[in-house]
């Protein structure tokens, strides 16, 4: 979808991860909305625009995610969290893509969680992976019973294609 930018826009460089701005009235393409970030394409390059600033983008609606979280606490609800996250260059939410590699809840004295979370990202050398990470991590803090999140990116084992989940495979059209 092209658009413009109603006003300046703080948005994150894909894939180095660099933080700038773009100006108001900027033309951009809009290539994913997916998590509630925006993905858009400029002359200059792709940007991640986050959900917080995502009504900077004209014409832009999006779809508002359920982050209520209804019944007792469940190890579940961190999985369905973390698929409210994506990479902004995939269609396909973390989970699916193969990127959490161990999940750990542990009860706290004041009766809430603690969540540890390991993951990876397609390639090392991506600047996206604390923005990934913090996505991840604010998904989680979502849930009422959490209290805190820790999303640690590790390398080992190294991610590859065959740990994309089925649902992932049928989204990018693998197999």
């Amino acid at each position: 979808m092209e658009t413009e930018l109603l006003r300046e826009t703080n948005v994150t460089a894909i894939p180095a991860g660099t933080e700038s701005v773009l100006a108001a009235g900027t033309p951009v393409y809009v290539t994913q909305t997916l998590g509630g970030n925006v993905t858009v394409r400029v002359d200059s390059g792709l940007f991640r625009i986050a959900k917080e600033d995502a009504d900077a983008v004209k014409d832009l609606s999006l779809e508002e995610s359920d982050s209520a979280h209804e019944g007792e606490f469940s190890e579940e609800m961190v999985w369905e969290a973390m698929k409210r996250c994506f990479d902004p260059e995939i269609p396909v939410n973390i989970v699916d893509l193969g990127l959490v590699y161990d999940m750990r809840v542990e009860e706290l004295d004041t009766g809430k969680k603690a969540i540890f979370v390991k993951m990876t990202l397609t390639a090392q050398g991506c600047g996206m992976g604390p923005v990934i990470a913090d996505d991840a991590k604010a998904n989680i803090l979502q849930i009422e019973e959490v209290e805190s999140a820790e999303v640690e990116i590790v390398w080992d084992p190294v991610w590859n294609p065959q740990m994309i989940s089925p649902a992932g495979r049928s989204i990018l059209g693998i197999e």
